[in-house]
């Protein structure tokens, strides 16, 4: 995977009437305010690596898995993935929320190219994986977003993705099952690539040998994890939370 000067820009229109100038005049005359939810993002991550992205709310870090899942795309810059994503956080939101959990993995399966027979036969173990119980036979509106959360942990886990984009699914269970989910994230790295993006520093100690530090839409840090993760705590104890982070920027 390889990201390069990665920008993410969106308009923001104080009045409606703005929005309607700027479709008429916009050649002329810009109506918007512009937030940089990116800035010169650059990186790249080999095959067989388990690397953290760590920040506080409001740095970016949904932003930057948005792009890397192909949900939005960056204003400037470019994204090189080789291989196949398996994204919990996209699959979690591309759910049918009338469907099952069983039916949505079937539904979900398609999404990450698997064939019907292919889902079939890794059923059960997703099954187990999510621990759902009879909830698994009912429709996922029905779901707490937690369960939402592990239900597509499990489906990605178990669809041959190269890259697994993992964004807090650890944080929605108990000690069981975020104890089956590291065992599979282990083995995992012996055939793809794992980004792991959580608030939980002890987790991305653990899994990780790579963290990278997003501040202000910015690369801040990108290093060994015990390091990242010593200088990371260190500016929540000693700098405050700045409001001005989420000032527009032009």
């Amino acid at each position: 995977m390889d990201c390069r000067d990665v920008g993410k820009a969106y308009q923001f229109y104080r009045r409606p009437i703005d929005q309607v100038k700027q479709v008429l005049f916009g050649g002329r005359k810009r109506y918007y305010d512009e937030y940089w939810a990116l800035r010169d993002i650059s990186f790249t991550i080999g095959k067989g690596a388990a690397v953290g992205i760590v920040g506080r709310n409001g740095s970016g870090k949904s932003t930057l898995l948005q792009i890397l899942c192909g949900i939005t795309a960056p204003t400037v810059g470019s994204i090189v993935v080789n291989g196949r994503i398996a994204p919990v956080l996209a699959l979690g939101a591309a759910f049918d929320y009338e469907l099952t959990g069983r039916e949505n993995c079937y539904l979900s399966g398609a999404i990450l190219g698997l064939k019907r027979a292919e889902v079939t036969q890794r059923l059960s173990a997703i099954q187990e994986l999510c621990g759902l119980g009879d909830f698994f036979e009912q429709p996922v509106k029905l779901y707490s977003s937690g369960m939402g959360a592990r239900l597509a942990f499990a489906i990605c886990a178990h669809a041959d993705g190269d890259v697994l984009i993992v964004d807090e699914a650890l944080a929605v269970g108990d000690d069981a099952f975020r104890e089956r989910c590291r065992r599979l994230i282990r083995g995992f790295r012996e055939r793809g690539t794992i980004l792991f993006v959580s608030h939980d520093l002890d987790q991305v100690m653990d899994l990780c040998e790579r963290t990278i530090w997003i501040d202000r839409g910015r690369v801040r840090a990108d290093s060994d994890t015990p390091g990242v993760i010593t200088d990371y705590c260190k500016a929540l104890a000693e700098e405050p939370d700045d409001p001005n982070r989420f000032a527009f920027m032009t």
